[in-house]
């Protein structure tokens, strides 16, 4: 598996914000209030951050080696992996649908409440740390490689292409 890449995070996070700018562009157009996120989203994805994590931390335990530390079932270890990436990917979607959000805000010539920022700040945060949390969680979950694993067509160590 391939670890989340920077490129993915910041195409996701900019796919959200032109997503939660058209939102509010679309709900001002049709004569609604502008959407703001409820209190519980910035909640939720926080502890979704910290339950990732504290899901990998036994695979990094058992990983590390130790005595008393149970063997790594590669299954479980993947799916907290998937779910560590799921996780990084959802909250960059959500910290840019935040941030289109927010740019809306600054574009209106009127100041919006302190209340709409606060929630539109608090889920900016949140989507961040919860893009932390997976990217942490995915680092807990990566296996060392074993010196005597070799890749097919790999001659091995010590093979110098050079001098055959």
């Amino acid at each position: 598996m391939k670890r989340t890449g920077a490129g993915v995070l910041v195409l996701t996070a900019g796919i959200g914000a032109a997503a939660g700018f058209l939102v509010d562009q679309l709900l001002t157009s049709a004569g609604r209030p502008t959407f703001v996120p409820g209190v519980t989203l910035p909640v939720l994805l926080a502890l979704l951050g910290v339950f990732v994590v504290v899901l990998a931390l036994p695979i990094r335990r058992a990983t590390r080696g130790g005595a008393g530390v149970a063997r790594v079932d590669p299954f479980r270890a993947l799916r907290i992996a998937m779910l560590a990436k799921a996780s990084s990917i959802v909250g960059a979607a959500f910290a840019g649908f935040g941030g289109g959000l927010a740019l809306f805000l600054v574009t209106r010539p009127v100041t919006p409440s302190v209340g709409s920022w606060g929630a539109v700040i608090a889920t900016i945060v949140c989507g961040g740390l919860l893009v932390a949390a997976g990217l942490v969680a995915e680092h807990l979950c990566t296996i060392r490689k074993d010196d005597d694993d070799e890749h097919p067509g790999d001659p091995g160590p010590g093979f110098d292409a050079h001098s055959h």
